[in-house]
């Protein structure tokens, strides 16, 4: 590298100093100090930031690890050291013992029927309801929105009671007709996602599909509906899991045992193999939560950015 300063003084080279030597040699910082010195802050804090979500994380994954260790484990290993992290031996008896004790098979059946019907019907319902209270203007829209919306404040124990009675004058109790048919109809959240995607749509397209002579059901199947695909597989994703991990209402509507869910069907057998063996009741979990947890990280990236995108168009 030449040291030599390009500079020109009245037509004179000017030799190179020894601050202009300093600057220019490889590997030196010219900032000023005060920069430098925020900036090896700014990488302090990220590091801890890090190390923090790093330990927050293990914590929360550490109860799952143990769960499915555990399902692992002899039932003479539990009880001559139930704290040992790994299973020695390794067997797999509890999950087929587990599978063979309690109907699971009929009730992942009702819990996918359930949660397929419901999630059809939310997409339908909910997407439709969104467009209409983005895109329609009438009369109290505003009004009627922030009224539906005010209903996830209240908590589902509230109206447990209300619930039932209802569902018990139209016959539905003891049937998947009353965890089926309510959840379609009415998810608030479910209706504010998709408004909140359909604010997100550029106006032209409907002014376009309009002067082709379109009308609300047109723009509606042929405009809106494919433009709202990202939101639609995010919202699915979290109505399964919802309608998946239900227990309360399933609980109190549900009485015969064919037509228990996974949860339902969880509790029942952790209340007759609880206090007896652990690795069958971990082994009952696992089945009941891997096929979920399998969705969800499948899905995880989709939600989240589904999540980030409803909030471009928000008023």
């Amino acid at each position: 590298m030449s040291l030599t300063n390009p500079r020109l003084n009245d037509g004179v080279q000017t030799p190179p100093t020894d601050s202009t030597i300093a600057i220019s040699a490889p590997g030196y910082d010219y900032r000023p100090s005060a920069q430098r010195t925020g900036r090896g802050k700014r990488r302090l804090s990220a590091t801890l930031l890090h190390a923090l979500l790093i330990v927050g994380g293990l914590a929360m994954v550490f109860p799952f690890i143990w769960m499915l260790l555990t399902s692992f484990k002899t039932l003479p290993q539990l009880l001559q050291d139930p704290l040992a992290f790994i299973p020695d031996p390794w067997t797999f008896d509890n999950y087929a013992e587990a599978w063979n004790a309690v109907p699971f098979g009929q009730a992942y059946l009702n819990s996918i029927y359930i949660a397929v019907l419901v999630v059809i019907g939310t997409l339908i319902t909910a997407s439709m309801a969104g467009y209409a209270f983005a895109r329609i203007p009438f009369k109290g829209s505003k009004v009627l929105f922030i009224v539906f919306l005010a209903t996830q404040m209240i908590p589902a124990q509230v109206t447990l009671i209300p619930f039932y009675l209802l569902m018990t004058q139209l016959g539905w109790v003891d049937s998947h007709l009353s965890l089926i048919v309510p959840g379609l109809l009415a998810n608030p959240f479910a209706v504010f996602l998709m408004r909140q995607f359909v604010l997100s749509l550029p106006k032209e397209l409907e002014e376009a599909a309009l002067v082709d002579g379109a009308g609300r059901w047109r723009i509606f199947w042929s405009v809106i509906l494919p433009n709202l695909k990202p939101g639609l597989a995010a919202l699915s994703i979290i109505v399964s899991l919802g309608v998946w991990n239900a227990f309360l209402f399933p609980l109190v509507l549900l009485n015969t045992p064919d037509l228990f869910t996974v949860p339902l069907l969880l509790s029942s057998f952790q209340g007759q193999f609880g206090s007896v063996n652990y690795g069958l009741v971990m082994a009952a979990s696992a089945i009941s939560t891997v096929p979920m947890l399998v969705v969800f990280v499948i899905g995880q990236r989709r939600i989240l950015n589904s999540m980030a995108a409803s909030g471009l168009g928000g008023r």
